[in-house]
């Protein structure tokens, strides 16, 4: 049975209009997927950054004052402090971006296999 021009265009038309979707949807997971890698990547950068520049003014501090040891502790703490301040301010940015988005702030919790079969 052979289908006339017009029914085999049709046909195709609809599986080119499928075929646009799936991609559009495609990209659009691949665009939010690197969005969110690029804001971990900034709490890391947030996190660490804090810790060696705390540990630079701690070097600043001991090199000036000739106080050894303490101002680079004091340096490292300051900064780790500062980091962990830092990267709450982003998350809870990043938390408020989603709010306003209409994404659900409700995770489901990762249940390992072997957790599964402890329960029973």
């Amino acid at each position: 049975m052979k289908e006339s021009r017009e029914e085999a265009i049709k046909r195709l038309h609809q599986s080119a209009s499928k075929l646009e979707a799936r991609t559009k949807t495609e990209k659009f997971v691949d665009a939010a997927a690197q969005k969110v890698v690029s804001q971990a990547y900034r709490i890391i950068a947030e996190l660490i950054g804090g810790v060696l520049i705390g540990l630079g003014v701690g070097f600043g501090i001991d090199y000036l004052f000739d106080t050894a040891p303490a101002g680079v502790l004091g340096g490292v703490l300051m900064g780790f402090a500062l980091s962990i301040y830092m990267a709450r301010r982003t998350a809870n940015r990043l938390m408020a971006e989603a709010k306003a988005a209409g994404i659900p702030q409700q995770g489901e919790p990762i249940v390992e296999a072997d957790e599964e079969n402890r329960e029973r």
